[in-house]
């Protein structure tokens, strides 16, 4: 059977590593550059399945298009179900993700964000660049006993405390379950929220975009936070109020952040701020 694909939010590297793939299988695969929407759902007509990302809108409108055009499968390119309506979805098309989504990328990541920003790297190659060779303004601190707060201990969560572990850092984790065994094993401590904003000198998001989640970092939180802290998030724009950490940077509440994704785009190249 020839399995027809409406592959959206494609990019060139997308293009290239699933364009090696399909030789192997009976795949077609149409590439668009849009996002899927309900003004784009109408290009799904023959075929098969859908394949997003975490910018496509899979909502109950885009829902009805495709099952009208006779797509039976939307599979997604991302660990997250947020932009899907799995409600409505149910028993009308199937959905599919990618539960183990490079754990090991992202939690690296997450820590070449915070290396970056503690020892200047970014600005420092900008400096070198134009024949700067002065080290004014950058100074940064020893992560060893320094308290990281890790909210989320999924798989991506796991590995991030690994490596923290690995600085000598102290690591308090947030977490919807409480794995004991798992934090006596690692030397670490499952603790609440309000410990994590109130002890950390470093704050990593690796958690889902649930209603529980959202816009958890805020204007209150970042009031609990130590003056100073540094916030990573690598898991899902929304999980930041952009205006309260911009005005946390301006006041200097916030130190430093290392943003992999924003409000309205989840999947931009690597942005660093910091307080000026």
């Amino acid at each position: 059977m020839n399995v027809k694909i409406a592959f959206f939010d494609a990019k060139p590297y997308d293009i290239e590593s699933f364009g090696s793939l399909i030789k192997d299988y009976n795949y077609e695969i149409k590439y668009f550059n849009s996002h899927l929407s309900a003004d784009t759902a109408e290009l799904t007509e023959g075929f098969d399945v859908v394949c997003a990302f975490v910018n496509d809108v899979i909502s109950s409108d885009v829902i009805d298009i495709l099952t009208k055009k006779g797509v039976r499968l939307v599979a997604l390119r991302c660990a997250g179900y947020n932009n899907v309506d799995l409600k409505y979805s149910f028993n009308k098309i199937h959905v599919v993700r990618v539960p183990a989504y490079s754990p090991h990328a992202v939690a690296e990541h997450s820590v070449a964000l915070i290396m970056a920003l503690n020892r200047k790297t970014h600005r420092a190659y900008n400096r070198v660049r134009d024949g700067n060779f002065t080290l004014d303004g950058f100074l940064g601190f020893d992560m060893f006993e320094k308290t990281a707060g890790v909210i989320g201990a999924g798989k991506i969560g796991r590995i991030l405390i690994k490596i923290l572990r690995g600085f000598d850092m102290k690591v308090l984790v947030y977490d919807s379950y409480v794995d004991e065994k798992f934090a006596a094993e690692m030397g670490v401590k499952f603790v609440d929220l309000e410990t994590i904003y109130k002890e950390s000198d470093v704050i990593s998001l690796n958690c889902p975009l649930t209603k529980e989640t959202r816009y958890m970092i805020n204007a209150v939180s970042i009031d609990k936070m130590k003056k100073g802290v540094m916030i990573i998030n690598t898991g899902r724009g929304q999980l930041v109020d952009t205006k309260a950490l911009i005005d946390g940077l301006k006041s200097r509440k916030i130190g430093s952040a290392g943003l992999d994704v924003t409000k309205k785009k989840t999947n931009i190249s690597l942005k660093i701020f910091r307080a000026r």
